[in-house]
């Protein structure tokens, strides 16, 4: 019996991109019994470093040639950090799986050998992160604080710290714990008062639309109430017409038959923030996402987008 053909997973190449596609081919050839092989893509956000994820196209920056690949046959299938998806995939491409979701939160790494959190910094410490939304509550909590711009992969932001450009920076919990490096971070920053970006913690994994076999494959690795966080919190952030790169926050919290979500949009200064949250059913995450926006909106969010330098807008 001729054995089947590897299943294509097209994936970023850094560290992080490729470990968490590993973790989804291992469970796909043990749901499945189909090897799955890499193949790495180089996406616009890796070849450019220099600039602010802003300053060279806002949406789909680590997703386009991805998308292309598979949709022109390369691969079968892609594996994303699903806060940088889009929040409308390109023609052709669906949203086959999400798995269970790592850690939300976003932590604090200053250096190895001076373990610091941001209440400990002293005064004028160089704090780097490419995110408003982290730059806002950092700035928020301590407007002492001087905030700067950070791009690379997770290794290399850390290698920063540790050559003193900076003092500490924020980064997302579930890089971390997915390298193994979680003896690194020095404080997680509670999402009762610091709400994630949209996704945070969350794999998305995409296929071609009409590939029956291989959507039938990604399926086993759904997991329902994460999907129904992650799809609320996408259409919040859908209806506020705010990119993954914009100010905003926010966390579904399921439970039985029900979802909690909450949202937060913040000046990027620190200066003004709304927040807000809602309650709805599970099996509706639009209608949940779009009522708290909505309230959002009402509470003055609009103002707040609409202040944004234009260059901080997505672009298509």
């Amino acid at each position: 019996m001729t054995a089947p053909a590897p299943l294509r997973l097209g994936t970023r190449g850094s560290l992080l991109a490729t470990t968490q596609s590993a973790w989804v081919a291992e469970r796909l050839t043990a749901a499945s019994g189909r090897p799955v092989e890499l193949v790495t893509i180089r996406t616009t956000g890796d070849q450019i470093q220099d600039q602010p994820l802003s300053a060279i196209g806002g949406q789909g920056l680590f997703t386009r040639e991805l998308d292309r690949a598979l949709l022109e046959g390369e691969v079968d299938l892609a594996v994303h950090s699903l806060k940088d998806l889009p929040t409308i995939l390109a023609e052709g491409v669906v949203l086959g799986a999400v798995p269970q979701r790592e850690d939300v939160r976003d932590v604090l790494i200053g250096p190895q050998e001076h373990p610091v959190t941001l209440e400990s910094l002293p005064a004028g410490a160089r704090v780097g992160t490419g995110s408003l939304r982290r730059r806002a509550l950092v700035l928020a909590f301590r407007p002492d604080l001087e905030v700067q711009g950070i791009r690379g992969n997770l290794d290399t932001r850390i290698q920063l710290v540790e050559e003193g450009k900076y003092d500490a920076i924020v980064l997302a919990a579930a890089g971390v714990r997915r390298l193994g490096w979680t003896d690194r971070i020095h404080e997680h920053l509670d999402p009762a008062s610091w709400l994630p970006a949209p996704g945070q913690g969350a794999l998305a994994v995409v296929v071609r639309e009409g590939d029956g076999e291989t959507l039938a494959q990604v399926r086993t690795l759904d997991h329902l109430p994460t999907r129904a966080a992650v799809a609320s919190e996408r259409w919040l952030m859908h209806r506020l017409e705010a990119g993954c790169q914009l100010p905003v926050g926010s966390l579904g919290l399921p439970f039985g038959g029900g979802m909690r979500l909450r949202g937060i949009v913040a000046a990027p200064d620190g200066s003004r923030a709304v927040h807000s949250a809602a309650t709805g059913a599970q099996d509706d995450p639009e209608a949940l996402g779009f009522q708290l926006a909505d309230r959002l909106l009402a509470m003055g969010a609009d103002s707040i987008l609409a202040s944004l330098d234009p260059e901080l807008r997505p672009r298509s």
